[in-house]
């Protein structure tokens, strides 16, 4: 009997971007109008300056680089979504027309006044390097007197083994292993049975709300969810993957939702915790 099987490390074969997206939205939050009508100016440690201007379905900006930003002034327009992920903390996603390579991720804490912008870029081909990169700035609300911690680099999900529902079809589960990687296996929908493991990072924004991103070598993607680890048994996140479609030339940009639980944790001894 032949063997009918699917080689699974053929990776030439995994979906593209562009053929996850159907369907994998279902369980997106509805969008918030918490920005509508408003003016948010974020600043960061430079001095650079963006100022958000926000109707209900457009962002109007302007960036203004402070001391030591290479990032040369600009401005434009683009659609924006945004979702409410608790009082007072909002997650703006965007991604800009001109360059068509590039997407911001906003997180938004009106509370604290604290800020944290991701930036996704799809670049040139480099060996040794995921073709989707990111770079995180945290900054803070201009009018508004931070308060409490600013976003920073956090190794708290270490351990954790979380189940991810996206829709009815579609289900992953994430081990989050070092401060650095995380492995990613689907449970259920087109890719079931494929699992790698892949470069991440993760902010704290608050206790128990994590930013946590992701960069694929083998899709050209990369992802920024927001997610509240609060209830372990009803996690909540909200997210974008960006990208490269099917052909490799044409950049593919879709938000989603999924809710989740917390399957098992990992504790290390001492001397071998990854967090160290």
């Amino acid at each position: 009997m032949a063997d009918t099987r699917v080689n699974i490390s053929d990776t030439s074969t995994w979906l593209p971007l562009d053929g996850l997206a159907p369907g994998f939205d279902a369980n997106k939050a509805e969008p918030s109008a918490t920005l509508a009508g408003r003016e948010v100016v974020v600043v960061d440690d430079r001095g650079t300056r963006i100022t958000h201007r926000f109707d209900a379905d457009t962002v109007s900006w302007n960036y203004s680089p402070g001391t030591g930003d290479p990032i040369p002034e600009s401005s434009g327009q683009d659609p924006y979504e945004a979702f409410d992920v608790a009082d007072g903390l909002v997650y703006a996603q965007f991604r800009h027309s001109d360059p068509a390579n590039e997407a911001v991720s906003l997180v938004l804490d009106f509370s604290t006044g604290h800020t944290l912008a991701v930036i996704t870029t799809i670049a040139d081909p480099e060996p040794g390097r995921t073709r989707v990169r990111q770079v995180f700035v945290p900054g803070r609300i201009d009018g508004i007197e931070a308060s409490g911690p600013a976003p920073a680099p956090t190794t708290s999900l270490l351990g954790r083994r979380v189940m991810w529902v996206y829709s009815k079809e579609h289900a992953y589960e994430h081990v989050y292993l070092t401060p650095d990687w995380y492995t990613w296996h689907c449970l259920a929908g087109p890719e079931r049975g494929l699992a790698d493991t892949d470069e991440n990072t993760a902010y704290e924004v608050r206790p128990g709300i994590y930013v946590f991103a992701w960069r694929e070598k083998v899709i050209p993607c990369a992802s920024v969810t927001i997610a509240d680890h609060r209830d372990v048994s009803a996690l909540r996140s909200h997210g974008v993957l960006f990208g490269l479609d099917e052909s490799g030339k044409v950049p593919t940009h879709f938000t989603f939702g999924a809710y989740g639980r917390l399957l098992s944790s990992t504790v290390h001894p001492a001397e071998y915790d990854p967090a160290r």
